[in-house]
């Protein structure tokens, strides 16, 4: 299921989280609004961290921050002894806001700046995922000009293809991400690697997509990030031994009634096999394992709250429930044609259901959050939750129509904290250079017609 672990009914019918009716949360702090519950992000931290050492001691888990970056949120988890996956300058910058050290964070991405890679490495970040060789090449520049030596992990492109969304497959032949293993791109950039004083090889990573089941994905990332890894020692000797192995995350969670999560301890014990028979094989030492996941620990643990408008219904066609909220907010059913559950919150799904469209506010047809949910028949004022909503919602959030971005609390125990406050009017204007208005013109009262005429 996809709710929190807390979620709950109470006699009254209403729908709680962490202790607390979503009724009162959404009085206090309006809609949309978007919850999360402590405890089920500390439990799913937990399970991933522990289902990993478990089998693989020499395991290390990393949060995606991609998925949502709140610093509130990213602390909790620092405390869970999770490191931090980071993807552009701001992400670097929020993680130390966090509290999280620079050490324990690796810098992915594919068009990382001069900038960025400049930060990242007076900042002392662990490990930069350097994805191509034009990114390798100015960061031998950037470390030099630094005086430093700096510990790098570069990003296979296996060539390996997963069953999931087309936007969101990265291992595939076709893509923006990564060396190609196949055509010597991969391995010229080792050579390159190797040759430069400025840089550390560490090991190698690669990340085969989002929403994967099958944890056979990571067993074919494994073993195409071991077989190139040998080719390499083949080639250079111990420096091109990895000591760092990263198959990624994408582990699956479910967005539906009828869907399940991926199994932090399947997927755990997999990876683990793979990688001792794997380097068994090629005769390699054993590595440390580094996995990522970041949908999987938020998603669940986040709830969105939105009030019902207007409602409408064309007969024989659809019935609307117009919301106050939408794709400024979460992108992913526009984006991916993502699917949502749905419930009525403020009161119990008592009676008759029918099938029920929530729209959102914004000026497109395509702003839908859940087609044809089966719900009791709503009335304006009504209050909709809908789950699994804590990853790629508000980290993908927009200003479009100059919405102004939501509000976000963190639920435990009965007691709710704000830890991200909703946007002002001023807020949308504030990184824009505002002209000088002048006073209108003075104008003329025109001529009538009659006069000038001579009528």
């Amino acid at each position: 299921m996809p709710w929190p672990l807390t979620t709950e009914r109470n006699a009254s019918g209403e729908l709680l989280v962490g202790g607390i009716p979503l009724t009162r949360l959404a009085d206090e702090y309006g809609t949309p609004l978007y919850v999360f519950d402590e405890a089920t992000l500390r439990t799913r931290a937990q399970r991933f961290r522990d289902a990993f050492a478990s089998t693989y001691p020499r395991s290390r888990v990393l949060y995606a921050a991609k998925a949502y970056l709140s610093p509130a949120l990213v602390a909790i988890l620092h405390a869970e002894r999770l490191g931090l996956d980071v993807s552009s300058g701001g992400e670097v910058y929020a993680g130390l806001a966090s509290g999280v050290p620079a050490a324990k964070m690796t810098f992915h991405g594919n068009g990382k700046t001069d900038e960025e890679l400049r930060e990242a490495v007076e900042a002392g970040v662990g490990l930069i995922a350097v994805d191509n060789r034009w990114e390798l090449r100015r960061l031998v520049g950037v470390a030099t000009a630094a005086g430093t030596r700096v510990s790098i992990l570069l990003r296979l492109n296996p060539g390996v293809d997963v069953h999931t969304h087309a936007k969101i497959r990265t291992g595939a032949i076709d893509s923006k991400f990564g060396l190609p293993v196949g055509g010597g791109e991969a391995a010229a950039a080792v050579d390159e690697a190797l040759a430069s004083p400025a840089l550390d090889l560490a090991g190698y990573h690669a990340h085969l997509g989002s929403q994967l089941f099958d944890p056979e994905a990571y067993v074919d990332g494994i073993e195409a990030i071991l077989g190139f890894a040998a080719a390499m020692r083949d080639r250079h000797g111990d420096p091109a031994v990895p000591r760092v192995v990263s198959p990624g995350g994408g582990f699956g969670v479910a967005y539906l009634p009828d869907e399940a999560d991926a199994d932090p301890a399947t997927w755990g014990a997999v990876a683990a096999d793979a990688l001792r028979a794997g380097c068994a094989r090629y005769g390699l030492p054993l590595p440390e394992l580094v996995v990522e996941p970041g949908r999987a620990i938020i998603g669940p643990a986040g709830v969105a709250l939105y009030r019902v408008g207007a409602t409408k219904e064309i007969p024989g066609v659809r019935r609307y429930a117009m919301v106050d909220g939408g794709m400024a907010d979460n992108i992913r059913p526009a984006l991916y044609d993502a699917g949502y559950a749905v419930a009525l919150a403020n009161r119990a799904e008592d009676g008759p259901v029918l099938p029920v469209t929530v729209a959102g506010k914004y000026c497109e047809s395509g702003d839908v959050l859940v087609r044809d949910a089966p719900l009791p028949a709503l009335v304006g004022g009504d209050l909709l939750a809908i789950p699994a909503a804590g990853a790629y919602t508000l980290s993908m959030s927009s200003n479009y129509n100059l919405a102004r971005r939501p509000a976000a609390v963190l639920v435990n125990g009965g007691q709710a904290r704000l830890i991200r406050r909703r946007e002002t009017y001023a807020d949308l204007l504030a990184a824009d250079l505002l002209p000088e208005v002048p006073a209108p013109p003075r104008t003329t009262r025109e001529t009538p017609l009659a006069t000038v005429s001579g009528a």
